[in-house]
């Protein structure tokens, strides 16, 4: 399965949402959509790159005049407009567009957002306004640690942690943003049952093709006996926000 297919399916059945999931989190260093509102005046247009089932920018959409998500996924798209017509949100849309060739005029938003998704350093660039901001949340080579080395395998699996991070503030540094900070956290997670733990890897690519190749379950049942504390199941959550100013 390509990533794109993986992404189709997971959008067609769940979207983002895994609200479901018991986890327990100790060290998150902030709350990424507190962040882009903290920038954000009601009179602001936000472009939400990457948005998935929409349910972050449905949540906080009463802090600006419009908010537009894109997804590359037609299934995610569709999901964020089921969400959309749940919710009370007037001034959401949702498209299906990729984040390398955006189609929107020059300068028209005020701040981008892109959360764990990748994004095209220019054409974030042209699209915002002079002095706009553009922050994005990723994930680090050295997340779920402990859990790609007991399948052996996992995304950026092996990479020198930090690289996917310097990168991104190179890129936006040769797109022209004037002011680009960067920050870490690495935190505790505990999933409270096997089932909690299942759920994330069966809807994110965390280990790629999980439950289909042979000894996978021999992997995870070792994974949880090994790592079964008080609090839950143990494993890490490493993250890295970038905040640019254009």
């Amino acid at each position: 399965m390509t990533e794109q297919e993986f992404y189709d399916k997971v959008g067609k059945t769940n979207g983002w949402d895994f609200s479901s999931i018991q986890c327990l989190s100790e060290g998150i260093g902030w709350d990424f959509y507190e962040e882009v509102v903290k920038r954000a005046s009601v009179s602001d247009i936000l472009l939400d790159i990457g948005t998935g089932g929409g349910e972050k920018v449905l949540d906080i959409a009463s802090s600006f005049s419009l908010v537009i998500g894109i997804d590359n996924s037609k299934e995610m798209v569709q999901t964020a407009r089921a969400n959309l017509v749940k919710s009370s949100a007037q001034n959401v849309r949702f498209f299906q567009q990729p984040a390398e060739d955006l189609q929107f005029p020059n300068g028209f938003f005020d701040i981008a957002s892109s959360r764990h998704c990748s994004f095209d350093s220019s054409q974030v660039a042209k699209v915002l306004k002079k002095g706009g901001w553009f922050l994005t949340q990723q994930v680090s080579e050295g997340d779920k640690s402990n859990l790609k080395q007991a399948f052996g395998r996992g995304q950026c699996f092996g990479e020198q942690d930090g690289t996917l991070k310097e990168n991104c503030i190179k890129e936006l540094q040769t797109a022209g943003f004037s002011k680009v900070e960067a920050y870490d956290y690495n935190s505790d997670e505990y999933f409270r049952t096997p089932e909690d733990l299942i759920f994330l890897l069966t809807h994110t690519p965390i280990i790629p093709d999980f439950g289909e190749q042979e000894g996978d379950l021999e992997s995870l049942n070792a994974f949880i006996e090994n790592n079964r504390t008080e609090k839950g199941i143990r494993t890490n959550s490493k993250r890295f926000l970038v905040i640019a100013k254009r």
